[in-house]
């Protein structure tokens, strides 16, 4: 799930308990816990593999997916909503005769997935017949049958709920009473178990875990009417619940006195620092129109980089293939041949699908690349983009980055940005 789809669940918990498509169903918490059998996921994807290379495909890859969400959300003294969410299907993709097809079922059957390989064959054989050029697609090696895991050390999963709600509604009182007028507090998991089998000869079981603590914090002066409202400091990790152990070795009080947190993360301490930073914007001067060197705070940096370096050099994008409300991207191909002039010669970024805790690590992505660490832009030249297997050949490149992922086993998977850090 994107972080836009988080913010628009939000809105649930003032609302109807309906749940949007990409969240699925309802479930109790404990079945958060349960699993696809391993044997059941081998057997459907030879099934549908099987039926893939007779109905004409010269590639195919199958992805079951079993996506699931717990929202916990809080305001003030109030548990204002719980949601525990799966979603669980297959998708697979095929080549036949040069071009692609994708169809999804959450029938686990085998006739199910019969069905959908030979749908994924007959929109694959229908677009061949309007497309100019085959897909071109790079090797990548088989790797057989592998797992990865997320390295968590706690289950956010198996953590009971009134732990959780005992967590928050504690963290809001303390808020309160360091001088907030309002707070609210959330948290929100996600558990990928997502399969992966390929005509290539791979079979890939990973477990994906992810953990995000948002919170917001309002002071109000109730003689003036104005209120100045302080985000909480978390951010979304690939971590599990020992995320909230607040670990004092994994944060950095800075010289204005602030707290920023790394590997672990002390909601009650950060909550307690906002309400009192809250009510000191109330009584901050306003800014004086001048000009101004300005320092960065590193959540504005995630959204810089994020929108300036990390969509722009998306492969797809630079070729016109996506586009949205914020357009394709400047940083064209002849900007790489001439080594575009991204930033100064102190600026490195690099894309990094490997980097323990972020919240794009995984050890393969979802077209069974084993993932990497590769430079983006480099002493502040532009050195290369994010291209995934039916992209590379247009950069000369033997090898995709390890870059494609899908949102659901219901989506078609494609080039999506890696973690994309400032060195």
């Amino acid at each position: 799930m994107q972080r836009r789809d988080f913010l628009a669940l939000t809105g649930l918990a003032t609302g109807s308990l309906i749940l949007p498509p990409f969240l699925g169903h309802a479930i109790a918490a404990e079945q958060l816990l349960e699993g696809i059998d391993p044997a059941l996921k081998k057997r459907l994807a030879d099934d549908a593999l099987a039926a893939a290379r007779d109905a004409g495909a010269t590639y195919c890859d199958v992805r079951i997916g079993r996506y699931l969400n717990q929202f916990v959300m809080t305001r003030e003294n109030k548990v204002q909503n719980v949601m525990n969410t799966e979603s669980t299907g297959v998708g697979i993709r095929v080549i036949v005769k040069g071009a692609w097809g994708f169809a999804a079922t959450n029938e686990l059957t085998q006739a199910g997935v019969v069905n959908a390989a030979k749908q994924a064959a007959a929109i694959a054989l229908a677009n061949s017949r309007i497309q100019s050029a085959p897909v071109q697609l790079a090797k990548a090696p088989g790797y057989g049958e592998v797992s990865w895991k997320t390295p968590i050390k706690k289950n956010a999963m198996a953590v009971p709920i009134k732990d959780k709600t005992d967590l928050l509604l504690g963290v809001n009182a303390a808020a309160l009473e360091a001088g907030a007028s309002f707070v609210n507090s959330m948290l929100f998991l996600v558990n990928e178990q997502k399969y992966f089998a390929s005509s290539d000869g791979s079979y890939i079981d990973q477990d994906v875990h992810r953990i995000w603590v948002p919170m917001s914090v309002t002071a109000i002066d109730k003689t003036s009417g104005k209120f100045r409202t302080r985000s909480g400091l978390s951010a979304p990790m690939g971590l599990g619940y020992e995320y909230l152990d607040g670990n004092a070795a994994d944060k950095t009080v800075l010289p204005n006195g602030v707290t920023v947190y790394g590997m672990s993360y002390d909601l009650k301490e950060d909550a307690i620092a906002a309400a009192k930073q809250a009510q000191g914007k109330l009584k901050a001067p306003s800014v004086k129109p001048g000009k101004y060197d300005l320092v960065l705070d590193p959540s504005h940096m995630w959204l810089t980089i994020h929108e300036s370096v990390g969509h722009p050099l998306e492969l797809d994008r630079v070729l016109g293939y996506e586009a949205n409300f914020a357009g394709t991207s400047f940083a064209t191909l002849d900007k790489l041949k001439e080594h575009f002039q991204y930033g100064s010669d102190k600026v490195n970024i690099f894309a990094d699908k490997v980097q323990p805790g972020s919240l794009g690590a995984v050890g393969y992505d979802d077209e069974g690349v084993k993932c990497k660490k590769w430079d983006l832009i480099r002493e502040g030249k532009l050195v290369d983009y994010q291209t995934i297997r039916d992209q590379a050949h247009i950069l000369g490149k033997s090898e995709s980055d390890g870059c494609c992922y899908a949102d659901n086993w219901s989506s078609v998977q494609f080039q999506r940005m890696a973690n994309v850090s400032l060195a």
